[in-house]
């Protein structure tokens, strides 16, 4: 059966901050994920599905359901441990890819199993590879992930802050590397996410339907046109999503030499004393974004021009709230600081 092809992501029309973080994400998978919150039908699902298009390509080792990467070999999986120890560890290229976590996902689905009979009979210690499994050094995308029960929210993220997943039964353990980019989508409607998963996000945005009669236009006009003949349509836009394969490229290739002057750093510090931002994870994942969003631009050093460009995506969900408040922030003093400093 033909696979459909995919709605191309340079397609979308309008939803500049989303596509943004979610290329922020890709050039930088460090950076920590994205929550895309909005109402039904605005293109949070198609956006983050279309992304797996961009994604570049990864050294892993050979046959490893983890994807481990060959040139690191003190985050191996306990399997990849004992290849190297008889030293058949081989490479190959393969693409990055999203892996769709689902609201209903078991925790032995999420965290994988361990063949108990082979263990004990055997004593071979057998893995089932779970979604963490799969999802490493990937995109983890879960829709509706204020949905998701407690102890599997539980489990994101005790795998988010360690980057490991250790599946124990009976004594014996098996542990592999679960280093992933971390993408929710949610409808706030139908109940709000856990704070602290809130607060793992490095980046957020909130999409809403366009507000153009004639961008809304384009929407339908587009929509139509895919859904009448998909690989046409992803003919029509292969161009353009060959051009943004090339920039990401070349922004995670720039990246490691992007510089940090102090007066971005001194900047980042004022915004989250200015916000009253809890801690420092703000200040440290807003002077990233910054570094990807300079590299994603062809810039050599983070300016205040990426810094006011991704602020809103880093701290609109860090900001301090008291009991029942409501509408937007106040985004005067941000705006003040980074328009002193241009």
């Amino acid at each position: 059966m033909k696979t459909k092809a995919i709605y191309p992501f340079t397609a979308i029309v309008g939803q500049e901050e989303m596509k943004t973080a979610l290329l922020l994400s890709i050039i930088m998978p460090t950076l920590g994920g994205v929550l895309i919150k909005g109402e039904k039908g605005t293109a949070k699902s198609t956006a983050v599905r279309a992304a797996a298009a961009l994604l570049p390509h990864l050294q892993a080792v050979q046959g490893c359901a983890c994807h481990c990467d060959p040139s690191v070999p003190e985050l191996y999986c306990d399997a990849c441990c004992r290849r190297a120890e008889e030293g058949t560890i081989t490479a190959e290229e393969m693409p990055m890819r999203v892996v769709e976590l689902p609201v209903s996902a078991t925790e032995d689905r999420v965290v994988g199993t361990l063949d108990m009979e082979a263990a004990i009979q055997h004593g071979r210690k057998e893995f089932e590879p779970g979604i963490l499994a799969a999802a490493n050094r990937n995109i983890l995308y879960v829709d509706e992930i204020n949905l998701l029960e407690d102890h599997i929210v539980d489990i994101l993220l005790d795998s988010a802050a360690m980057g490991v997943n250790t599946v124990e039964r009976e004594g014996i353990s098996y542990a592999h590397p679960a280093r992933f980019v971390l993408v929710g989508t949610m409808n706030p409607e139908e109940g709000d996410i856990r704070p602290q998963l809130l607060d793992r996000f490095a980046l957020s945005v909130t999409v809403a339907g366009e507000a153009a009669p004639e961008t809304r236009v384009e929407v339908i006009r587009r929509r139509i046109a895919y859904e009448r003949d998909p690989d046409a349509f992803a003919a029509a836009y292969a161009g353009e999503q060959e051009q943004l394969r090339a920039q990401i490229t070349e922004a995670r290739d720039r990246i490691v030499s992007v510089e940090v002057p102090d007066a971005a750093l001194d900047l980042a510090a004022q915004i989250s004393l200015a916000l009253g931002v809890d801690g420092h994870r703000a200040d440290i994942t807003l002077i990233k974004a910054g570094i990807a969003h300079a590299a994603l631009v062809g810039r050599a050093t983070v300016t205040a021009e990426d810094l006011q460009r991704v602020s809103r995506l880093v701290l609109a969900h860090r900001l301090r709230r008291r009991p029942f408040e409501e509408g937007a922030a106040d985004w005067s003093a941000v705006d003040a600081i980074l328009s002193g400093a241009a």
